[in-house]
């Protein structure tokens, strides 16, 4: 059997942001067996997915583990720069597709990262398929938690986190509706997540960073009621779910990184695109106020299955 090898070795919002590539990388390719190199941490995620036949563990930007015969294509849908296109090279597959190399399309940096990887797909292998093809069926196991609002104060970079100060009073405003409010995170934002949830006077057990796999924290996601966020990768579990979903954006703008069509509103009061990697919050996300996160967060509450755009832009 053909083989196609997919390097995505990033965090989980690129993983969920390249599923509908791979939807369409599945139905240009029926016979080839589709292998993707990605982060550990992410193989149960993608692999009940059902969009790759196997995943090989790889950490950004090292070698790829693959054994036997070289693979007959590799897709490199980790961006346009030597780092990578040389990594997958050295594998000597048959044939590359990527941006700015062999046959393959310019890369824009104005385009959508759904659109952007599903255009490679389209330009080189004619395939077929819509980017806001993001949904992922139902997580594994049973509910484990009584349907809440969940706030997710953390983000991979300072410049992507709202203050915790202001987290906790939106969780505060929130808990006024009687809906128990949770706070998420990672085991090493833990401290974060007690900050915002001591400020806001919620009990000890509202706390859950560290104590949800992916998995786990993918089932709560499709169970809550409602998940506010930074642009990060739990925003893209809930566009996977369906989730409704108060997204809050810079230094990077929603036109670049933001939720498909559905019950999600992304709050964005910047002009241009600032250093997503920094280390203190963008002024694009400092200009959005706990007053205008809590009325969309109502807004939500209270039509959960309203048709809305994608991007509501702040008053």
């Amino acid at each position: 059997m053909r083989t196609a090898l997919v390097y995505r070795a990033l965090g989980l919002g690129d993983l969920l942001a390249g599923v509908p590539a791979l939807r369409m990388l599945r139905r240009a390719l029926p016979r080839h067996r589709i292998v993707l190199a990605a982060p550990a941490a992410q193989t149960r995620l993608i692999t009940f997915a059902g969009v790759v036949d196997q995943v090989i563990s790889t950490e950004e930007l090292a070698p790829v583990a693959w054994t036997g015969s070289p693979p007959d294509l590799v897709i490199d849908l980790h961006g346009n720069g030597p780092a990578s296109r040389d990594l997958l090279r050295d594998l000597d597959p048959r044939r590359v597709i990527g941006f700015d190399q062999g046959d393959g399309p310019a890369w824009d940096p104005a385009e959508h990262e759904r659109e952007r990887w599903c255009r490679l797909l389209v330009e080189t292998l004619g395939a077929e398929g819509s980017p806001d093809d993001v949904r992922l069926p139902r997580p594994p196991g049973p509910a484990s938690h009584t349907p809440a609002i969940l706030i997710h104060p953390g983000a991979a970079s300072g410049s992507r986190r709202w203050p915790p100060d202001r987290f906790a009073d939106l969780a505060t405003r929130l808990a006024i509706t009687g809906t128990p409010v949770l706070i998420t995170g990672s085991s090493g934002e833990h401290d974060l997540a007690e900050d915002v949830r001591r400020r806001a006077g919620l009990p000890p057990e509202a706390n859950l960073a560290g104590t949800t796999d992916l998995i786990e924290l993918a089932a709560l996601v499709d169970d809550t009621h409602l998940l506010v966020s930074g642009d990060t990768g739990i925003a893209h579990l809930a566009s996977a779910f369906a989730t409704p979903s108060v997204i809050l954006f810079g230094p990077t703008p929603p036109a670049l990184w933001g939720p498909p069509p559905g019950p999600h509103i992304a709050l964005w009061r910047g002009t241009d695109t600032g250093d997503p990697h920094g280390s203190h919050p963008d002024p694009a996300l400092l200009r959005l106020t706990v007053s205008e996160v809590t009325a969309a967060s109502l807004r939500l509450l209270r039509e959960p299955s309203g048709s809305l755009p994608p991007t509501v832009p702040s008053a």
